[in-house]
């Protein structure tokens, strides 16, 4: 039953105290009346009043919802500095507002993003009360942001528009143009990337702190949680997330630890939800974005389904219907939802298809490179240059859509500074849902350089569909955590496997294509190939890299695609 505006109570300005004498602000909604009822918390850097529809939706439906400040916010105490602080004050603030009397003492968490990461920091050290968090698009430090495989986002920089002081900054923060024109700036006169804030207007401690903190710095373990406290967890969890989720790395990898290290009850009461969604998506689905478009039964109402996983949690209802099975995922081309008992359940077959030569060379997407199932034989190698001093890339990037999945500019741009692959025509219809590996065989003749490969399909018309992409910085090619200069003119392997999870009917005409190429761009971190510290590169140092590829016997590059188990769809 949804309660009429009339019985809607709004608290404003309550305030909660922290151990360290700083209170934070919430606005409180609740339902009318004396009787105590559960309350949902959501602490959030993006101020309050942003979720009040949130707040709105929960309260009309039996629930006291907290909208909360983070510290340095809106208008709570204290200064942001993000991440740090994320813990403590979770836990001060689901235990504080569990003992005021419109509350129960049974306490769940909502949110996205940095609201999502919020919950998982909060369950590092769990108060008594928290019953059940709902994670959506949750942010993981040193894993999605700030970086991309091992390379800084510029977007990270952006972010902090939002957060460096009190207000919401969202108009300046939206202007899209603006932003680019500064990372063009920046990537066009070679600038060091730790001077962008700067550039930008917003000089930013917070983003000097993870500046100073390179790709898989115990800095960033101690941001996520240990292997003890994933064991610890003894609630529900409901985790969210989309294909096109910026933050489905940071997710997945919360998952995929707590699957690792947690029991096997709590195991058994998380469950997963991956949608045809972008990042806002995550929590207010759209049937189009980027250029794609999908069907009806994508826009899953996830305000209903938060509030039928409470009433399961917090008051004793039913499961979800639509949490058919732990995992539920959303296969575009068929448009529809199928669902499977784990993430390694959901396919059955891996697929390879190996990289293969054309006798022209695979420097375009006219001439491109095969992929086939058949394995290779003896083969001339490939090869492609990345030149950090050409601005080509950026200067077709700086006016390109900037969410666009099916602009193929880049690729029909490419001259001599990638490598494209391609499939033969689909003649039978098949369902990819996982996470694709490439291993390619690669020489270079620099120390270090960044590689950025993408798969997409290409239907029959010639339309793109972009399917995923991986980032791999060349020096981390052998250990996440131990750096090691490329061996010049030696033959290595490289291991592409944080492709995001995706899933999608290959239509009967499509084709796969692959492209290999080096991160040239104004919205990432660039990488002068020196093998030395990247922020502190200099321009009259930049090295030309000369990329060789093999393919042959002995060097068998291929991609790895997993296959979807069928039957698994359970209903629409």
């Amino acid at each position: 039953m949804t309660l009429p505006l009339s019985d809607l109570e709004i608290l404003w300005g309550v305030k909660i105290p922290m151990r360290d004498g700083v209170k934070l602000q919430a606005t409180v909604y609740r339902p009318k009346g004396p009787a105590p009822t559960p309350l949902i918390v959501a602490v959030t850097p993006y101020i309050a009043d942003s979720i009040h529809e949130r707040g709105r939706y929960f309260s009309r439906h039996g629930y006291a919802f907290a909208a909360v400040d983070c510290r340095g916010r809106g208008n709570s105490g204290g200064t942001f500095i993000g991440h740090e602080q994320d813990a403590e004050e979770g836990v001060d603030t689901v235990s504080w507002l569990a003992t005021q009397p419109w509350c129960d003492g049974r306490v769940a968490m909502w949110g996205g993003s940095y609201v999502g990461q919020n919950q998982w920091a909060t369950i590092k050290d769990r108060p008594d009360a928290l019953k059940t968090i709902v994670p959506a698009a949750a942010a993981h430090p040193g894993i999605d942001v700030p970086f991309a495989g091992q390379t800084a986002l510029a977007d990270e920089i952006r972010w902090s528009i939002l957060v460096n002081s009190r207000t919401a900054n969202r108009f300046l923060y939206d202007d899209e143009e603006l932003w680019r024109e500064r990372c063009y700036e920046l990537y066009s006169h070679h600038l060091p990337f730790s001077t962008l804030d700067t550039l930008a207007g917003i000089p930013s401690q917070m983003i000097q702190e993870d500046i100073r903190h390179p790709p898989h710095d115990p800095y960033w373990k101690e941001q996520g949680l240990s292997p003890e406290q994933y064991r610890a967890i003894d609630i529900p969890i409901l985790t969210i997330t989309g294909h096109y989720d910026d933050d489905q790395a940071g997710a997945l990898h919360y998952y995929r630890q707590h699957m690792r290290h947690g029991s096997p009850e709590a195991i058994a009461r998380h469950f997963l939800v991956i949608g045809p969604w972008d990042h806002p998506g995550t929590r207010t689905p759209e049937r189009e974005f980027g250029g794609l478009s999908f069907g009806e039964a994508s826009l899953v109402d996830l305000n209903d389904l938060h509030r039928r996983w409470y009433d399961w949690v917090l008051t004793e209802g039913s499961r979800p219907e639509f949490l058919k099975d732990r995992v539920m995922y959303y296969v575009p081309g068929e448009e529809r939802w199928r669902h499977a008992p784990s993430l390694e359940a959901m396919s059955d077959e891996i697929r390879t298809l190996f990289l293969r030569p054309n006798g022209g060379g695979a420097g375009d997407v006219f001439q491109a490179g095969g992929l086939s199932a058949e394995e290779p034989e003896e083969s001339t190698p490939d090869s492609f240059i990345y030149n950090p001093l050409d601005l080509r890339p950026g200067e077709l990037e700086r006016g390109a859509d900037p969410v666009s999945f099916t602009d193929q500019r880049w690729a029909m741009a490419i001259d001599g500074d990638a490598l494209v692959y391609r499939s033969e025509a689909v003649a039978e219809e098949f369902v990819i849902a996982g996470f694709v590996k490439l291993v390619l065989f690669m020489s270079l003749d620099v120390p270090d350089t960044d590689f950025r490969v993408s798969l997409s399909e290409i239907t029959a018309d010639g339309g793109q569909i972009l399917l995923g992409e991986s980032f791999l910085r060349a020096r981390y090619r052998n250990s996440r955590w131990r750096p090691e200069p490329a061996p010049e003119g030696e033959i290595c392997r490289y291991v592409f496997e944080d492709f995001p999870f995706f899933a999608r009917r290959v239509a009967r005409g499509s084709r796969l294509r692959l492209v290999v190429r080096c991160v040239n761009s104004i919205l990432y971190e660039k990488n002068y190939n020196t093998g030395g510290v990247i922020g502190e590169e200099r321009v009259e140092d930049a090295r030309v890299a000369h990329v060789t590829l093999y393919h042959d016997a002995d060097h068998a590059s291929r991609i790895e695609l997993p296959l979807a188990a069928d039957p698994l769809l359970q209903g629409e």
